[in-house]
C-alpha cells in the first residue's frame, strides 16, 4: 500500500486479515445502535425463518469492514489519510451469520485530484468482504481523502 496521494496507483490491491463475527459483537452493536430487530436478537424466531438463525446487522458488517481496512494500513498510509469521504454502490450481498469469519479484498479503482484545504485528492477503492467459504457478503466503493 502507498502513503501519499501521488504514490497511489489504480490497480493497487490488498487483502486484510480476518475477523470472526461473534455473539458479543451482535449484542454490543444492538445496544449501541438501538437496532434490536428480531433478525439479530431473537434466536427462537429466526430458527423458523428462511435464514434458520440470527444474522449480523448490515451496519455491523460495514463497521467491521472499515476497521479491517484501517488495521491493514501501514503507518505511512495512516499519516496521509485525511478522512473517510463517502461510499458508493453499497450492497449487502449475503447474510453474515454469527461465527462466520470475514476478510476484505480491496483494489484502488480511481484517483482524482481535488482542490481541498487539507487533502490532495480522493482515492476510490472497490471493497469486497468475503466469508470463510470465499462468498462475497458485502461490496462497496469507499472514497477517502488523502494528502
Amino acid at each position: 500500500m502507498a502513503g501519499e496521494f501521488d504514490t497511489v496507483d489504480v490497480g493497487d490491491s490488498f487483502t486484510t486479515s480476518g475477523r470472526t463475527i461473534t455473539e458479543a459483537d451482535v449484542v454490543n452493536f444492538a445496544g449501541v445502535s438501538g437496532d434490536f430487530n428480531h433478525l439479530h436478537t431473537n434466536a427462537e424466531r429466526m430458527a423458523d425463518s428462511g435464514y434458520g438463525e440470527r444474522i449480523a446487522h448490515g451496519a455491523l458488517v460495514f463497521s467491521v469492514v472499515t476497521g479491517l481496512l484501517w488495521q491493514a494500513r501501514d503507518e505511512a498510509e495512516k499519516r496521509h489519510m485525511v478522512a473517510f469521504y463517502g461510499i458508493d454502490r453499497l450492497r449487502f450481498i449475503k447474510p453474515v451469520f454469527l461465527g462466520e469469519t470475514i476478510h476484505v479484498e480491496a483494489e484502488i479503482v480511481d484517483t482524482e485530484r481535488r482542490d481541498h484545504p487539507v487533502a490532495t485528492g480522493v482515492v476510490r477503492t472497490e471493497v469486497t468482504a468475503v466469508n470463510q467459504a470465499d462468498d462475497a457478503v458485502f461490496s462497496a466503493e469507499f472514497l477517502t481523502l488523502r494528502r
